[in-house]
């Protein structure tokens, strides 16, 4: 039933949501970039800027339909890369095969019983490799463009904004109700930092690498 739970509009719970969208529209560019270097697929473009936009439009209408009828939001997922890289799977009709079977295979809560059987341990290695390949593929994006001082800069403050909170989300106790909805995801405080960094760190002056510094400064005089 759509609206079940009626319609409004809260400025308060509005905020932190455009946020997390904002933030999830980034991961997702960022998780379509890994899925296109792990299936050889051009990163520019545009094909590649066509992926993206489709990538992000899915993302939108599943979670305006999600919305409608009172269902948790969807998003792109990264582990399906770290799928890829372990499998050399990359096709689109493989996945679709796999989103049946499994659409069909949750119609029936037995076989769902057999599943939940299988050993943690087994699921533990199998997500460690997973998401280890899911951290090393971003590596690997961060690693296609020249990082100068300000790049550096940005990736520090960010990384250790955002591990900063997820290991103790403590900090935020005493903040006001709206600062513990916007920055109490890692995700959120840390790509809200690079966003804010990125806006207000100037490119031209402090994006200087020690090579153009170099080649910037006057030669010394040769001693008479």
């Amino acid at each position: 039933m759509p609206f079940r739970f009626g319609f409004n509009f809260d400025w308060t719970a509005f905020l932190p949501v455009a946020l997390i969208y904002l933030i999830s529209s980034i991961e997702t560019v960022g998780d379509l970039t890994a899925n296109c270097m792990l299936a050889r697929q051009p990163i520019s473009g545009p094909s590649y800027v066509a992926r993206l936009k489709g990538g992000v439009l899915g993302d939108s209408v599943s979670c305006m339909i999600a919305a409608t009828f009172s269902a948790f939001p969807n998003t792109t997922f990264a582990q399906n890369n770290g799928v890829i890289q372990l499998t050399g799977v990359a096709s689109r009709y493989v996945g679709l095969y796999i989103g049946a079977v499994l659409f069909i295979l949750g119609l029936f809560p037995h076989i769902g019983a057999i599943v939940q059987q299988i050993p943690k341990p087994v699921l533990g290695g199998a997500t460690l490799v997973m998401f280890g390949s899911v951290a090393a593929a971003g590596v690997r994006i961060l690693a296609q463009s020249p990082l100068d001082r300000r790049s550096m800069l940005i990736i520090a403050t960010s990384f250790g904004v955002g591990l900063g909170i997820a290991a103790q989300p403590a900090l935020l106790h005493q903040m006001p109700r709206l600062v513990q909805n916007l920055f109490d995801s890692a995700i959120t405080s840390g790509g809200i930092t690079a966003i804010v960094m990125c806006l207000l760190i100037p490119e031209g002056k402090v994006a200087v690498t020690t090579t153009q510094a170099a080649t910037e400064r006057k030669p010394l005089e040769q001693p008479r």
